[in-house]
């Protein structure tokens, strides 16, 4: 087990320090700050332009492998390196992040779970109305992209408002000092509609696992001896059709977090996506290269738990 958990720390380690390189390069190659400090009214100096560049480390006269180096050994040591108007990304990244983190976090279980529950359903029921049923959902709402979903339920939550009467709380933040009460108001829509993305991803490979599990050997010899089909499902299909889900489940990280981003832009939530959108609208290359650095290191981190994860429910996954 312990060279097993080596091979795969060491993989995701190196696919982070690639990834996170690669954003950063793409940003600082891409992106123009000069351009948004010069369109400030009154136009700053030059030779002031040139300095404020240069303190960033994103003086274009200096060579990219340079500029890389020296924010690379900033990330080293902990330091992000500051925003186009010189404030520290640290503490911005990790505001920001909490709040990403409390709208993603609850939709991906409460997705997860929903998921697992439809395609186990649909596979028992294969062929009839609920298994019809939850296939049409599930395309359904694959088929709609994630900030369309967000303006559905909006919608939904506007029409329901004005038929009961009720005014149904859907965009923006609780003020500070808020109840849960009031926070869980502000969070159930955005959390509805990254649960029921995820669920639609998770309920169609859940579906087929655990079909190839019904169609065994151990299970049909389960029902040959006069168990019914549901409780052969719930007894010995179900837990070894859960165990390839843990790897299924962290390769839609990437995913999640990109409809996280959309949906905070949709419901007016101030996480990571607004901060990335206003940062590439204002060239800010640190900040940029913050954002992706952080989703560098959580997609292979969420990979290299679910591979940990099988790896324990499963022995045959160490040897591969």
């Amino acid at each position: 087990m312990a060279e097993f958990l080596l091979r795969r720390t060491v993989r995701a380690a190196l696919q982070a320090v690639l990834g996170a390189s690669l954003f950063y390069l793409l940003a600082a190659a891409v992106l123009d700050p000069r351009a948004h400090l010069a369109g400030r009214t009154p136009r700053p100096p030059d030779a002031v332009i040139d300095a404020r560049l240069a303190r960033l480390d994103l003086d274009p006269r200096v060579p990219p492998s340079a500029r890389y180096r020296a924010w690379a050994a900033g990330v080293l040591r902990g330091d992000l390196g500051r925003t186009i108007d010189g404030r520290p990304i640290g503490a911005e990244l990790r505001r920001r992040l909490g709040v990403s983190v409390r709208l993603v976090l609850p939709g991906a279980v409460l997705g997860s779970g929903l998921g697992v529950l439809l395609g186990a359903w649909a596979a028992a029921a294969r062929g009839r109305t609920a298994d019809r049923a939850v296939s049409l959902l599930v395309y359904g709402l694959t088929a709609v992209p994630v900030f369309v979903l967000a303006v559905l339920l909006q919608m939904v939550a506007v029409g329901l408002g004005d038929a009961t009467g009720v005014t149904l709380t859907w965009t923006g933040e609780a003020a500070p000092g808020a109840g849960p009460a009031d926070r869980a108001r502000h969070l159930l829509l955005p959390t509805l509609t990254i649960a029921l993305a995820q669920s639609a991803v998770l309920a169609r490979y859940q579906r087929g696992l655990t079909l190839d599990v019904l169609n065994a050997g151990f299970v049909r010899a389960a029902r040959a001896k006069g168990l019914r089909r549901r409780g052969a499902l719930l007894r010995h299909a179900l837990r070894p059709a859960l165990v390839p889900m843990t790897a299924c489940v962290p390769q839609t990280a990437g995913a999640l977090l990109l409809g996280g981003m959309f949906v905070e832009r949709a419901f007016g939530r101030h996480g990571l996506g607004e901060w990335l959108a206003w940062s590439v609208a204002r060239g800010d290359v640190n900040a940029v290269a913050a954002v992706g650095c952080l989703v560098a290191c959580a997609i292979p981190a969420a990979v290299l738990a679910a591979d940990v994860l099988h790896g324990l429910l499963d022995p045959r996954v160490r040897a591969a």
